[in-house]
């Protein structure tokens, strides 16, 4: 799954809307780990409560390959937090477990809403919000087939990543960094770091010292603006991914549809004109997981971050965001099977 931040928000209102599908209590708009904790929570303190996913999974990152969890002192998780976790330390045998599988932490989340008995409604999305007197009142959805269904509750919960339910609400929003100048701050805004950068002897161009033939794929021709100043770019997506050696569970890596080759032109570059970096942890951060599996995340200048594809992701309507989640996905895949150290190693392939 691709690397965002959580938003929840409450909006109340009075009265149900006359002409609904569904009235409850609570919606929880989003089955994020945040939305099916809230859902839960609100359901065993005896509300009634809808909870609406838009695509087909609940736990958000969580269930979508990040399993390494970022984490300092452990000690300071408490409540629901740290049942989620005791909860998955059942599945391994232990008190309590910390890095997991995707279908494991899926299945914990499963459990919290058969627990609870909350209705779910998968592949349903927002199309709009009424609010009256400032109040939400009720929200339109509408499912894989295009029918739409309308939904009164007294309480709206935003748990998607992208706050769609806030801004159909007209609740205000920004996209990007914003300068230093705004909050009189000094690390927003454009940032030259040190690391992720690729070496000023890698040649850009597509026909090596001939600016004329172009720049490679994924290459910029933006010049960079001063340090601190502001823009509508947001931090690149990319999936985490899990892999496997257990050669029983195992999915070979082969070519996926709309391979393009010269998309890792630059990557070949950047390994020819860095001999040292030859590993496969030079490219990727490779942490393990159990049962011989893996969540792996961008590492460097050239890795599982598509850079600079995502930066109309956010205000995109759900064709737009379908064509770029598409996209990362076949640039994923792609560089899974581009990898000459990945191909060669017939014992290294995709799981779930």
């Amino acid at each position: 799954m691709m690397r965002l931040m959580a938003v929840a928000l409450c909006l109340a209102c009075s009265t149900p809307a006359a002409a609904q599908d569904y009235s409850a209590d609570i919606c929880v708009y989003g089955g994020s780990s945040a939305g099916v904790i809230a859902a839960y929570t609100a359901k065993m303190q005896g509300k009634k409560v809808l909870l609406v996913e838009p695509g087909k999974h609940l736990g958000g990152l969580s269930s979508g390959g990040l399993g390494y969890t970022d984490i300092g002192n452990k000690y300071a998780v408490r409540g629901l937090g740290l049942d989620f976790y005791r909860r998955l330390g059942k599945v391994y045998g232990k008190l309590e477990q910390w890095i997991f599988e995707p279908h494991a932490a899926e299945a914990v989340f499963n459990d919290y809403i058969k627990k609870a008995n909350v209705p779910v409604w998968y592949g349903h999305r927002i199309n709009k919000a009424e609010k009256v007197n400032g109040a939400i009142r009720t929200i339109t959805v509408e499912d894989v087939n295009g029918g739409s269904k309308v939904i009164a509750a007294k309480v709206f919960i935003d748990c998607t990543y992208e706050g769609d339910l806030m801004a159909r609400a007209g609740v205000p929003y920004s996209v990007g960094r914003e300068a230093n100048s705004e909050y009189g701050e000094t690390f927003n805004g454009v940032q030259l770091m040190d690391g992720h950068q690729i070496p000023d002897n890698v040649d850009p161009y597509k026909v090596p010292g001939d600016a004329g033939s172009g720049l490679l794929w994924g290459i910029s021709d933006e010049p960079l603006a001063p340090t601190g100043s502001g823009d509508k770019k947001v931090q690149a997506y990319n999936y985490r991914i899990c892999l496997t050696t257990d050669e029983a569970n195992r999915i070979p890596i082969t070519q996926p549809e709309n391979y393009d080759v010269t998309r890792y032109e630059l990557l070949a570059r950047l390994i020819v004109a860095q001999p040292q970096r030859r590993q496969l942890n030079d490219y990727f951060i490779i942490s393990g997981m159990p049962n011989k599996k893996t969540d792996i995340n961008n590492r460097n200048g050239f890795s599982t971050d598509m850079i600079g594809m995502n930066y109309d992701y956010p205000e995109g309507d759900y064709a737009t965001r379908a064509k770029i989640i598409k996209a990362h996905e076949d640039y994923t895949k792609g560089l899974l099977y581009f990898l000459p150290a990945i191909r060669a190693c017939r014992k290294t392939c995709a799981t779930r």
